[in-house]
């Protein structure tokens, strides 16, 4: 990224909860709050007046998230009312994109501190209903905001189609030979090695638990509630397919539906030596990229390869890589065109969204931050962060070691 060189100097995120399940009675805004409240109580040093800009990402924003919840949630959380926010939404790859757009605004020096980051409450994400089309119409078409297509335009399906996001899965199974066994085992890695970090503690150094006052007393939740680390591989193989009798996508080799926001501080050098911070990582640079809507989920592929092109270098030469995993087939796919092994040990070390879970506006800054903390406790060079954007499209981020 050229220009000033830019800082990840630290991140927080939300325990994510499963759909209906822990954090379903936390609303869409005050879950935004959550990790902005956080980075404040832990960076004591930091004069919260001199933020420039809060970017969030947030796909749904039907709901609570209405109404740019990067501003509102800046409030709740108690920063500066001079402290502008801005909402952005690129899909899944939301909050990857919103730290993308923070990284440049430092890099072109408008900026010395931007906080980035992103929340979906897909639990709380509402049913909406559009208005009559003609007087008197007795027509009501309600849609579910929670995921997929909505007041599709009738060339759109024409011309591309409207694959809901696990037809996409099956399509690029078929398309790039991507067998069910080894979407199954890829699943079952995922969930391992999730169960690996755990143990490990890993993910302390980036959860900020969430309380949730209830009528029996605060119920506190501390950990990723998706997460199945003892599901075997044979519970996997038995799943039913979810698109097809004869199809491979299962509920076992996706990713889940479901509830989180994550927070990154970005800072300039001259910030970085004002405050007393110290950085974990260096964004190098962002890029993104365009695919047929049908096989939405090879997307990272072009974005990869135009920030590696730029940067002069190739997907083999990252010792740390977070590919989303929104589905176990296109996270394959990608890694295949990569040229990498199917159980690269430096591919989502930690476990990825199968395991952990796909709450849409949050997770390109999970990914970030778990990328350049994996960068920090395994050693290397470079990390990617990437992700398949629906409609067809790819984001990449790259970070480099301090």
């Amino acid at each position: 990224m050229q220009g000033q060189t830019v800082y990840l100097c630290t991140g927080v995120r939300s325990p994510i909860g499963r759909y209906g399940g822990a954090l379903a009675k936390v609303r869409a805004d005050d879950l935004a709050a959550h990790p902005l409240r956080e980075l404040m109580a832990r960076l004591p040093s930091v004069d919260w007046e001199a933020v420039d800009e809060v970017v969030y990402g947030c796909v749904n924003q039907a709901g609570e998230d209405n109404r740019n919840v990067a501003r509102m949630a800046l409030l709740l959380a108690g920063m500066p009312e001079r402290t502008p926010g801005i909402t952005v939404n690129r899909l899944c790859a939301s909050g990857l994109d919103a730290t993308i757009a923070g990284a440049r605004m430092i890099a072109t020096g408008e900026a010395d501190l931007v906080v980035t980051g992103g929340v979906e409450s897909m639990t709380r994400s509402p049913f909406v209903m559009g208005k009559a089309d003609s007087a008197f119409s007795r027509n009501a078409e309600i849609f579910d905001t929670t995921i997929g297509w909505r007041f599709v335009n009738p060339e759109m399906k024409k011309q591309y189609g409207v694959d809901a996001m696990p037809e996409t899965a099956e399509n690029v199974a078929t398309d790039y030979q991507i067998a069910r066994d080894d979407q199954d085992a890829f699943a079952h890695r995922s969930q391992q090695r999730v169960g690996q970090a755990r143990a490990a503690g890993f993910f302390e150094g980036e959860i900020a638990p969430v309380t949730i006052k209830d009528r029996k007393g605060d119920v506190v939740v501390s950990q990723d509630e998706h997460p199945r680390p003892d599901t075997s591989l044979e519970a996997l193989k038995a799943l039913k397919p979810i698109v097809r009798p004869d199809g491979t996508v299962t509920a076992g080799n996706a990713s889940g539906v479901n509830d989180g926001a994550a927070a990154l501080l970005l800072a300039s050098e001259a910030a970085v030596k004002k405050y007393g911070l110290e950085p974990i990582a260096r964004i190098e640079g962002g890029a993104s990229g365009g695919v047929a809507p049908r096989v939405m989920g090879v997307g990272p592929i072009p974005a990869v390869g135009r920030l590696t092109s730029r940067l002069g270098i190739t997907a083999r030469d990252f010792d740390v890589i977070e590919l989303n995993e929104a589905f176990a087939a296109q996270a394959l796919a990608c890694t295949r065109a990569w040229g990498l092994d199917d159980d690269a040990e430096h591919v989502n070390p930690h476990g990825g969204a199968i395991a952990i879970g796909h709450p849409l506006g949050a997770s390109g800054a999970r990914l970030a931050l778990t990328a350049a903390r994996a960068l920090q406790v395994r050693g290397g060079e470079r990390a990617l962060a990437t992700m398949c954007v629906g409609v067809g499209q790819g984001s990449a981020m790259a970070l480099a070691k301090v």
